[in-house]
């Protein structure tokens, strides 16, 4: 979702690093870019077991999350990637099943896409940070989305834009396009696992249109 059909992530990067700062912890632009994917409250998790060696108290990610969540809302309204709302028509047209595979788990998710891109999405193929026990890099929140959408692996694509994203698709054994949208270079992905990078939605148009993929 972030990074790949919204144009959120330099946003997050930011509030990601005041939040984090105000926890007293050290945190990046890059550390974002490279960690996307990840539920939020493992990101918090893991930095203050590296960074303050110590476990987290019951309830601390989950605060300091609940801050970064409200930081972002503060920002206004983020636009959608460019060519994302003709990609998502195009495939919808061609009657292909669209599922949204994210790390988030703000409430306000469902909202936001319903308003950017109506009659796309559906909750009931909606995987969330809520639905799952481990986030990206792991395979479980593809697993999951495949499971649910009762298909053979080969029929399905995931698209992402970020290494742990990528990561998680290919370790649940689905073919895997990096849409590299972001500042990281294209090797990040195509070490990730990538099957193929692209730079930008309207390439990843005209792979499907000349039926490369």
């Amino acid at each position: 979702m972030d990074g790949t059909l919204f144009d959120s992530m330099p946003r997050h990067a930011w509030s990601w690093e005041q939040t984090m700062a105000q926890a007293g912890l050290h945190f990046t632009a890059a550390d974002c870019y490279r960690g996307e994917g990840r539920r939020g409250v493992e990101v918090i998790e893991t930095a203050i077991r590296e960074q303050l060696h110590r476990e987290p108290e019951a309830g601390e990610a989950q605060r300091i999350y609940k801050i970064k969540a409200e930081l972002f809302a503060k920002g206004g309204e983020t636009q959608p990637i460019p060519d994302a709302p003709e990609l998502l028509k195009m495939l919808k047209e061609q009657g292909d099943e669209i599922w949204i595979v994210t790390g988030s788990g703000q409430q306000s998710l469902f909202r936001t896409l319903d308003r950017h891109f109506p009659g796309i999405f559906t909750r009931e193929r909606m995987i969330t940070a809520t639905d799952v026990n481990k986030g990206k890099p792991d395979p479980e929140p593809y697993l999951k989305a495949w499971e649910r959408c009762g298909k053979d692996k080969k029929e399905c694509i995931v698209v992402e834009n970020a290494p742990m994203g990528i990561q998680s698709g290919k370790a649940a054994g689905l073919y895997t396009i990096g849409v590299n949208t972001g500042p990281l270079p294209d090797s990040d992905l195509t070490d990730a696992g990538a099957d193929i990078v692209v730079p930008n939605m309207k390439s990843l148009i005209q792979i499907i249109q000349t039926q490369q993929i």
